[in-house]
C-alpha cells in the first residue's frame, strides 16, 4: 500500500541523470498514480539554463523509455509544464509533491496558494540530491558542461 492515492512531480528531466531517476522513484514509492509535469519548450526557454536543452518531445520519449523499462507506465501520467507551479495550484485529487531540497521552497510557494484558494496542502517529500564522485550534485548542467556523466562518473578534471 503506497502512503498517497496521487503525487505529482515536475522538471526539465534533459540529459536524465541519476538524480532525476533518484526523483522518480521516490515519486513511485510514495504514490499509487504520479502525475509527471515535463517543462515545456516555451517553458525552458524562459528559464535562462546556461546549455541547450533536448526539445521536450525528445525528453518526453526519454521519460517514457525510463517508465515503460522500470514497468511504471501504468501508474504515471506525463503532462506539460508551463510554469513553475503547473497543476498544482489547482489540481483537486493531488494529495502529494515530490521535489528536490533545491525545489523545496518552491513547493512551500504552492502550498501557500493553494491555502489562499480554499484548497487542501499537499505533503511535501524532500528527496537529497545525488552527489557524483566528488561529492557536488548531479546536474544536467555539469553534464552539459562534459564533467560528469549521467551517473555522476567524473569525465574530466574540475580545476
Amino acid at each position: 500500500m503506497k502512503k498517497f492515492r496521487k503525487v505529482a512531480v515536475g522538471g526539465t528531466f534533459d540529459e536524465l541523470h541519476r538524480g532525476h531517476k533518484a526523483l522518480l522513484c521516490k515519486a513511485f514509492e510514495v504514490g499509487e498514480k504520479v502525475v509527471l509535469g515535463l517543462s515545456s519548450d516555451e517553458f525552458v526557454a524562459k528559464m535562462g539554463k546556461p546549455h541547450i536543452t533536448a526539445s521536450y518531445a525528445e525528453r518526453f520519449r526519454e521519460l517514457e523509455f525510463f517508465l515503460e523499462q522500470n514497468g511504471l507506465t501504468e501508474r504515471a501520467e506525463i503532462v506539460p509544464l508551463s510554469d513553475s507551479f503547473g497543476l498544482t495550484v489547482s489540481g483537486k485529487g493531488l494529495d502529494a509533491l515530490v521535489v528536490s531540497k533545491e525545489t523545496e521552497l518552491r513547493a512551500s510557494k504552492i502550498n501557500d496558494i493553494r491555502a489562499n484558494a480554499g484548497l487542501p496542502t499537499l505533503q511535501i517529500v524532500a528527496v537529497k540530491m545525488v552527489p557524483a564522485e566528488n561529492c557536488a550534485p548531479i546536474s544536467t548542467t555539469r553534464i552539459r558542461k562534459g564533467e560528469i556523466d549521467r551517473d555522476g562518473h567524473l569525465l574530466k578534471s574540475i580545476e
